[in-house]
């Protein structure tokens, strides 16, 4: 594999129910540039309807673009569109009006998944999420490969290389097998659906399966992409990161509840076990531990669910990037 590429990940939520949505998206704005300056790699947003405890964005490429004017270095990811609710010609026009505007710097992270509400607001409630993802999926992929959409017309503009930066989001090894075979990225969530046989399971434990399956479906030759994202909170020292993170999460759960959300755990402890979290040894400890990471070409970092605050959220991305990455292999400006 290539060398690990650091991302940052956030979802724009607000830590302070005082927040608008100007002050989230200011805010998510600053962390990129803080990114760009520290020499991450890639900066990623994800799509939400409705439920602004998961996430305030339902138009990422509109988000990004403006990041692109204002990041000249940062590759620009998506994690996800929700393709099952999009038209998927669209989104490939979308995807490729951006990839031009910032030079060949999107890449593109598609998935089935999406709220319940989500699903009712577009009147697809009831529907066979994963039948009508992989309908929509192969147009998408068709039109950026440059089939013809109508008599001999292609997408305009012309998407280039940016097929070759499709990624893949699932939780099951069907769907990483899927995702290798097309050769495209494979995307592994920061939490993990867990059934009572892995209730005490490590999340690199349910994950290990879905990279040996895209492993193994790649065609000969083709270089694997495997994003791991992780929660991941650093502070100066433990007491106050725990503080924060136990905050966040107690926030986020009541948030859910409020909203009618999906189930991630009835606990601050459950809602957690999936995040590493402490001062930057403690982190790196943790992290050197997690045995899918280390399959991954790309380190995706962010903090939800702890949502800490927006400057406690800079010192985390600070911290990662002069202290915890560069000790699990990673280092500025490096060739790929």
């Amino acid at each position: 594999m290539t060398r690990q590429r650091l991302g940052l990940f956030t979802r724009l939520v607000r830590s302070d129910e005082s927040e608008d949505s100007a002050t989230v998206y200011r805010h998510a704005l600053e962390q990129f540039d803080l990114a760009e300056r520290l020499g991450y790699d890639a900066a990623w947003v994800a799509q939400h309807h409705l439920d602004p405890a998961e996430g305030g964005l339902p138009s990422p490429f509109v988000f990004l673009a403006h990041a692109a004017a204002r990041n000249p270095r940062l590759r620009l990811g998506t994690a996800i569109v929700t393709l099952a609710l999009e038209d998927p010609i669209r989104v490939a026009e979308d995807a490729a009006v951006l990839d031009v505007l910032s030079g060949g710097r999107l890449e593109i992270g598609v998935g089935a998944g999406g709220s319940k509400h989500a699903f009712e607001l577009f009147d697809l409630a009831g529907t066979d999420r994963q039948q009508v993802y992989a309908e929509k999926l192969a147009v998408l992929t068709a039109a950026l490969g440059g089939a013809p959409l109508v008599g001999e017309r292609g997408l305009n503009p012309p998407a280039a290389t940016l097929r070759n930066r499709l990624w893949q989001a699932t939780f099951s090894a069907a769907g990483a097998h899927r995702a290798g075979l097309a050769g495209d990225g494979l995307l592994l969530s920061k939490a993990q659906p867990r059934d009572p046989a892995t209730a005490d399971a490590t999340l690199w434990e349910i994950q290990e399966p879905l990279v040996a399956a895209y492993l193994a479906a790649l065609p000969e030759g083709a270089a694997p992409r495997i994003g791991a994202s992780r929660g991941v909170f650093v502070a100066d020292d433990h007491d106050t990161a725990w503080r924060l993170a136990e905050r966040g999460a107690a926030r986020f759960l009541e948030q859910l509840r409020r909203n009618g959300g999906p189930e991630v755990g009835g606990t601050v402890e459950e809602a957690l076990r999936d995040s590493f979290i402490g001062t930057p040894g403690e982190v790196v400890a943790k992290l050197s531990a997690d045995t899918a990471l280390r399959r991954s070409t790309d380190f995706i970092v962010q903090v939800h669910p702890v949502d800490p605050g927006h400057e406690a959220t800079l010192r985390s991305i600070e911290l990662i990037a002069t202290k915890v990455a560069p000790q699990l292999g990673w280092r500025e400006g490096m060739k790929q």
